[in-house]
């Protein structure tokens, strides 16, 4: 088994959805989390991040907010255990962000990488 991290990609400079889109889908992330943990995937670490924070550039020179390249912005990540990447991509591929429109999930490797 090896270690993967999910980096979830989304618009986090818009308004967040109403309350009841919002449950709904927490519910679903939820559920989702079970899951994974139900089937020894969930690992520790992950967490959801702010909008506020800067960008430092290697010219010195900073911007504030977070690094946004068409409108998306990392909004958090998540830490999973997979046999290989073809596994991280199938425990991905339920993600509920993945319902967002532009949204995605980046899977890298971490720790003992060949």
């Amino acid at each position: 088994m090896k270690n993967y991290t999910l980096f979830f990609r989304m618009d986090v400079l818009s308004d967040p959805p109403d309350k009841e889109t919002m449950k709904n889908y927490l519910n679903d992330w939820y559920k989702w989390l079970d899951k994974m943990a139900d089937e020894g995937h969930l690992a520790e670490g992950g967490n959801h991040f702010s909008k506020e924070g800067t960008v430092l550039k290697s010219d010195g020179n900073s911007q504030a907010g977070p690094y946004v390249a068409d409108g998306i912005s990392i909004a958090g990540y998540l830490n999973i255990i997979a046999k290989d990447l073809e596994h991280a991509k199938s425990i991905a591929s339920e993600c509920p962000i993945l319902k967002g429109k532009g949204n995605s999930v980046e899977i890298r490797a971490w720790g003992n990488v060949e």
